[in-house]
């Protein structure tokens, strides 16, 4: 690894932490030449990216930073950590990694999302559901309000 300070090649590693379900190695690293301490991350990339069929038909390589950054939105100004999102989108990349086929639609990586959001914080996932339900009137959203405050038995 390159100091950031000096430009060396020759680090140690102090420390290793596993992040967001071991999608992510966090390194901390100390140079042998001039002793300056930097942290580094390290993830997984997956040999069989996913591509994603967009509603309209167009065909996207899977992003997990994309996933990320729409569900951020939907969780603004929510006390929801970063650590928690990151986990989340960590979980999605891997289901849908681990899944038969290289192509999968929007509509599933969508509802993976919807679930998740549906466990964690309620006004996010009506947030998330609105944009992704694309709600045209109250109407819609009223019931997608109704359908969130039954009972899990109900569903």
């Amino acid at each position: 690894m390159l100091c950031p300070k000096c430009h060396s090649m020759e680090d140690k590693v102090i420390d290793t932490r596993v992040m967001n379900n071991g999608e992510t190695i966090r390194r901390r690293r100390q140079c042998l030449n001039c002793n300056y301490r930097f942290s580094t991350l390290e993830s997984i990339i997956p040999v069989n990216i996913t591509t994603v069929l967009k509603r309209d038909g167009r065909r996207e390589e899977f992003s997990p930073d994309k996933l990320r950054e729409g569900i951020r939105m939907a969780c603004w100004k929510r006390n929801i950590s970063a650590e928690v999102l990151d986990g989340l989108v960590g979980d999605i990349t891997i289901k849908l990694t681990l899944l038969p086929q290289d192509e999968v639609p929007s509509s599933m990586i969508g509802e993976m999302v919807m679930d998740s959001l549906r466990e964690i914080d309620q006004v996010a996932y009506v947030r998330y559901a609105s944009v992704y339900r694309q709600f045209q009137d109250v109407k819609a959203f009223e019931k997608e309000l109704k359908e969130l405050n039954k009972p899990e038995g109900n569903k």
